[in-house]
C-alpha cells in the first residue's frame, strides 16, 4: 500500500510540475475545455458514472451545492486554519433569509423575487459571521470548534421552536430563480434540474476566481501566516484577529450563497434540512480532498455528494448499498487519513509540512 501511495504521489508531483511548465495560453485552453465539459455533463451518458436510481442532473445539482459549501469552509479551515464545526448554521441562515423574504408562508408578508432576496441573504449571513467571530475568534482549536458547534445548534433549535420560523411545517412556495426559455416557459421549473446545476456551477466558478485572487493577495498571505503560526504572525505585525474575522465573514457569505441556491431550487425548507451532521459531512469532504487546496476541496465535496447517490440500486447481500453509505464513506475516510493524511489532492505547502513532521518523528524514534 505504501509503495502504491508513493507512486501516486510521484505521478501527482510530475503532473503538477508539467502543468506549471505549460504556457499561459495552453493553461487557458485546458481550463476552457474543462469548463465546457462540466457544463455539458448533465447531457452526457457516461457508463459506470451516471447514477441509475437518481436523476443524473439532480445528482449533479446536489454535488454543486456541496462543492460550493466545501469551497466556503475551505477558506475558514484550509486557508486560515480555524476549526469550524457549525458551518451548516450559515447555510441555514442564507436559506431562511430567502424563505422569509419570498415565501407567502412568512409572517413578514413580503413577496420578493428570489434574485432580489439573494444579495440581502448574503449580507445578512456575512454580518452574522462577523457577529459570531467578534467575541469568539480569540479562542483557538477545540474551544473555537465547540463555540461554532453551539452556534449551529442554536440556529437549528430556533428554526424548530420559534413560530416565526415555522419549525417542521417550514416555508413553502419559495420562488425559483428567474428566467424563461425561448417558448416562454420558465427556465427553472420543477422537472428539469439542469438549469439549477448550471446556476450552481456558475456560482462555483465565480467563487473559485475570487478565492484564487484572495490567495495571491495580502489577505491570502496573512491567512497562511495565521494558519502556520499565529504567534509568529502577530510578532511580525500581522493583525491576526482582523484577518481571521475576514475569513469567517467570507466563508459565511459563501455558505449563505449556497443556502439561497438550495432554497430557490427546492422551493421549501424546514428545520430538518439543517442537521448538524450536514456540517460535519462537509468538513470531512474538505479534509478528504485536501484542506487548503481548491482542486482538492472540489474533489472532496463532490465525492461526499456523489458516492451515496451512486450506491443507490447496487445490491449487497440482498440490500441496497445506499443503506451502507456511511459505512463506506467512513472506511474511505479512515484509509485516506492513515495513508494520505494531507488529502487526495493536497496543498503543496501542507504536504511538505506533513513530510517534515514525519521525518521528525522518524528521527526521534
Amino acid at each position: 500500500m505504501t509503495k502504491v501511495l508513493d507512486t501516486v504521489r510521484a505521478r501527482q508531483d510530475a503532473l503538477r510540475d508539467r502543468w506549471n511548465r505549460l504556457p499561459r495560453v495552453a493553461k487557458w485552453v485546458v481550463a476552457l475545455a474543462a469548463i465546457v465539459f462540466f457544463y455539458a455533463l448533465p447531457n452526457l451518458q457516461i457508463p459506470g458514472v451516471n447514477t441509475t436510481e437518481t436523476d443524473w442532473a439532480t445528482t449533479l445539482f446536489t454535488v454543486s451545492y456541496y462543492v460550493l459549501l466545501a469551497l466556503g469552509l475551505n477558506i475558514v479551515v484550509g486557508k486560515a486554519g480555524l476549526l469550524d464545526l457549525g458551518y451548516v448554521g450559515f447555510f441555514a441562515l442564507g436559506a431562511y433569509t430567502v424563505g422569509q423574504l419570498t415565501s407567502p408562508d412568512s409572517d413578514l408578508g413580503t413577496k420578493w423575487t428570489w434574485l432580489a432576496a439573494v444579495p440581502v441573504a448574503v449580507v445578512v449571513v456575512m454580518i452574522s459571521g462577523v457577529l459570531l467571530g467578534w467575541p469568539t475568534l480569540r479562542l483557538r482549536g477545540d474551544y473555537l470548534a465547540i463555540v461554532t458547534l453551539g452556534f449551529a445548534e442554536i440556529i437549528r433549535v430556533v428554526a424548530q421552536a420559534w413560530p416565526f420560523m415555522r419549525g417542521q411545517r417550514g416555508l413553502g412556495s419559495i420562488p425559483h430563480p428567474p428566467g424563461q426559455k425561448a417558448d416562454g416557459t420558465p427556465l427553472f421549473g420543477v422537472i428539469d434540474a439542469r438549469p439549477y446545476y448550471w446556476l450552481g456551477l456558475s456560482m462555483i466558478l465565480l467563487v473559485i476566481v475570487a478565492a484564487r485572487n484572495l490567495d495571491r493577495s495580502r489577505v491570502g498571505r496573512a491567512w497562511v501566516a495565521v494558519r502556520e503560526d499565529e504567534e509568529a504572525a502577530e510578532a511580525m505585525g500581522v493583525p491576526t484577529f482582523r484577518f481571521k474575522l475576514w475569513a469567517f465573514a467570507i466563508g459565511a457569505a459563501i455558505g449563505g450563497l449556497s443556502g439561497t441556491l438550495f432554497a430557490g431550487t427546492l422551493g421549501f425548507i424546514n428545520s430538518q434540512n439543517f442537521a448538524l451532521f450536514f456540517s460535519i459531512l462537509v468538513l470531512a469532504g474538505v479534509v478528504l480532498g485536501g484542506s487548503g487546496n481548491i482542486a482538492g476541496v472540489i474533489v472532496g465535496g463532490a465525492l461526499i455528494a456523489y458516492l451515496p447517490e451512486r450506491l443507490r440500486g447496487v445490491q449487497i447481500a440482498g440490500q441496497d448499498a445506499f443503506e451502507y453509505r456511511f459505512l463506506f464513506f467512513g472506511l474511505i475516510l479512515m484509509l485516506v487519513m492513515i495513508f494520505r493524511p494531507q488529502g487526495l489532492i493536497p496543498n503543496r505547502r501542507r504536504s511538505l509540512e506533513l513530510k517534515d513532521r514525519a521525518k521528525e518523528v522518524t528521527v526521534g524514534e
